[in-house]
């Protein structure tokens, strides 16, 4: 493709709002304390994640090179979550380009996992592989506590470890991520501010989170991390976070009153902690979610829209009967004075609201479009939905896709993973099952093949432990299995057969939760299938907060498509509009909202129907977190909510709605 680099991680630059740099970027000292009355720990919002790893970079360049100038040892505390990766790529990359070097560090890993069968397999391998072993530190000031001891050792190597960093004067700089739980060095909900370094329990969601970090199937059940007294004896402490499934756990770390519950507040107490965080991460901070609570706002139909909701909410009363001293009390007289009265915002925004409304997802034929989501023309329009997973396009969009067709639009489906990791082998044993009888019954040859491979996978089904990796022909099966069902989804909704396509894109081919990184030929799939069909509707995953980061990946394998389509002046794309669904994993907040679909009572039983063909992924699915509720269950929820707001801020009252945000390509 071109000349250029591949775009392949456009999905970080949908921040939906565009918030105006007066929220994030304060003028002066006095802008800044203004807009920060909510935050307890001081936090800079960078616009990327290159950004912000960059000036953090910069200050323990910084720091490093004072400690030098004294003669002295710099001493680091590092962890290894998610959040570290890009920093670690950055100071890399100052070493090779810059000459930068570590030799005066001294590294002390925050945390390992226990107990380990090897050395080589936990959270310091990985703090190895990605940093110490890539640039110039000396490896015997490298200090790590071990996996591999015995239980009665523990306690006294504890003690050692908070002694060697005693030795070294203490730590100039702890830099951590978060945990879900708002845990930090594996330091649990429940934990102390004098806990020093020890052994613990890792609970359910943190142990799945570091798993996908670590990129391993099955994790040791505890940790031994060091303390939280340990982290905040730290003179200086980097808590970062990037992208927008931690923007909650951030805002309660910032904003909420500190408590044990989420160890991350106890940071609330530390003279010179920050937290370094990007746009995504910070859309729930008052200042960037609410601002008119903290300054006077640069309005902009969104915030206004933004703002009525939860004004709203509040008063608990719909847009229509919001009056002047509803505006007045809650911080919000700027906007009558900007549209002289209450009444006047009220219509402004109920209209907008209502106009988000539509039953024809792809555009009314022979209509009047001025105020409608989408075009009337062309009509019947060619629709693609890409589908990250082979069930996500019936759990987050399935009663759109049966107005689609209804409405005679030729829709596509591309399932762009196999999502063959997500089967449970009791699955495999059942259709192997049926494989073996049929073959048993109706083959007078008796096929020779498939006894053998039924005996195979038997035997490796029974020996299987948890954190084996499945053998290729397991996969392949589970593959089938899933392609079946999304075959009979389809057929359910009637998209022919021909117009269902498996991209298989190969960066998710590794049979682990660990996925290969997104490359030329994951994208040059997309392109393909792009330039046969050439759309004028796309339907991609806009809900990147999936905690598996595999939603991200597939979104932005197709952005980056349409950005190589785009920089090649592909004529069919100046007549194609790129809409975003949610459902899978979160809703698309009211304020952003641009296309609304309703669904009546019976449409929601036929999208829960859709969602019931895909049978693999009912009770027994490896991956459905630690949400109690199924995906038809949490699907229909969301949509139910979604009717619910619109019912409660005075709009028409449906059964469900699915919700939709338009993408405009950078």
């Amino acid at each position: 493709m071109g000349g250029e680099r591949m775009r392949t991680n456009l999905s970080s630059q949908i921040s939906l709002d565009r918030v105006s740099p007066k929220y994030y970027k304060p003028e002066n000292t006095i802008e800044r304390s203004v807009l920060t009355r909510f935050e307890k720990i001081p936090t800079c919002i960078y616009e990327t994640v290159e950004e912000g790893v960059k000036n953090i970079a910069d200050e323990i360049i910084r720091k490093i090179r004072e400690r030098r100038s004294d003669g002295k040892f710099c001493t680091i505390a590092l962890g290894t979550g998610t959040s570290l990766r890009p920093l670690f790529t950055e100071l890399v990359r100052r070493h090779k380009e810059d000459g930068i070097s570590f030799r005066n560090v001294v590294i002390f890993n925050m945390f390992e996992y226990y107990p380990l069968s090897e050395p080589n397999s936990g959270s310091f391998n990985q703090l190895k592989e990605l940093f110490v072993s890539r640039v110039d530190i000396d490896a015997q000031n490298v200090f790590t506590l071990e996996g591999t001891i015995s239980q009665e050792a523990i306690i006294e190597h504890c003690h050692l470890y908070e002694q060697r960093i005693l030795t070294f004067g203490g730590i100039d700089m702890a830099v951590m991520g978060i945990g879900r739980e708002g845990n930090i060095a594996m330091n649990e909900p429940g934990s102390t501010t004098t806990s020093s370094t020890r052994l613990i329990l890792i609970d359910a969601t943190s142990r799945s989170e570091a798993a996908r970090n670590l990129g391993v199937d099955n994790l040791p059940p505890c940790s031994i991390t060091m303390g939280i007294s340990t982290i905040l004896s730290a003179r200086k402490i980097f808590l970062l976070a990037w992208g927008e499934d931690k923007s909650d756990i951030i805002k309660q770390t910032v904003e909420d009153k500190m408590s044990d519950a989420l160890p991350a507040s106890y940071l609330q107490m530390h003279q010179n902690a920050t937290v370094c965080i990007d746009l995504s991460t910070a859309s729930h901070l008052t200042r960037i979610q609410r601002p008119w609570l903290v300054t006077s706002c640069e309005w902009n139909d969104k915030l206004i829209r933004s703002a009525i909701v939860w004004l709203c909410l509040l008063t608990k009363k719909p847009i229509l009967k919001l009056t002047n001293k509803d505006y007045n009390e809650n911080g919000l007289s700027e906007l009558l004075a900007l549209y002289g009265s209450a009444y006047n915002v009220n219509i402004k925004i109920f209209n907008d609201l209502q106009h988000t409304i539509t039953g024809w997802p792809g555009g009314k034929p022979n209509a009047d479009d001025t105020y409608r989501p989408e075009r009337a023309v062309p009509y019947p329009k060619r629709v693609i939905v890409f589908s990250p997973h082979p069930d996500d396009d019936v759990i987050s969009m399935g009663g759109t896709i049966r107005r689609l067709v209804q409405q005679g639009h030729e829709v596509h489906i591309a399932y762009e993973t196999s999502g063959n990791i997500a089967v449970g082998d009791e699955e495999v044993v059942r259709f192997m099952h049926f494989i073996n009888g049929f073959n048993q019954l109706f083959d007078e040859n008796k096929n020779e093949t498939i006894r053998t491979k039924y005996a195979e996978i038997k035997d490796f089904l029974k020996q299987k432990k948890e954190g084996d990796i499945d053998t290729e022909d397991i996969l392949t099966i589970k593959g089938l299995i899933r392609r079946g069902e999304a075959r009979t989804a389809c057929t359910y909704n009637q998209i022919p057969l021909e117009r269902v396509h498996f991209l298989d894109l190969p960066f998710y081919e590794t049979g682990r939760i660990e996925k290969k990184p997104l490359t030329e030929n994951d994208v040059n799939v997309v392109i393909r299938l792009l330039q046969s069909v050439k759309p004028h509707q796309i339907y991609v995953a806009g809900d990147l907060a999936d905690p598996h980061g595999t939603h991200r990946v597939c979104t932005d394998a197709v952005l980056a498509a349409v950005d190589e389509e785009k920089q090649a002046g592909a004529e069919w794309l100046k007549d194609c509009r790129i809409w975003m669904y949610r459902g899978a994993w979160a809703e698309w907040e009211i304020e952003n909202i641009e296309m609304a679909v309703p669904l009546s009572p019976e449409e929601l039983r036929a999208k829960r129907n859709s969602i019931l063909k895909h049978q693999s992924q009912m009770e027994s699915a490896p991956f459905l977190g630690n949400d109690e509720r199924l995906f038809w269950q949490r699907s229909e929820d969301r949509n139910r909510t979604t009717a619910s707001l619109y019912d409660r801020l005075g709009l028409a009252c449906y059964e469900a709605m699915e919700a939709f945000v338009e993408y405009k390509p950078l």
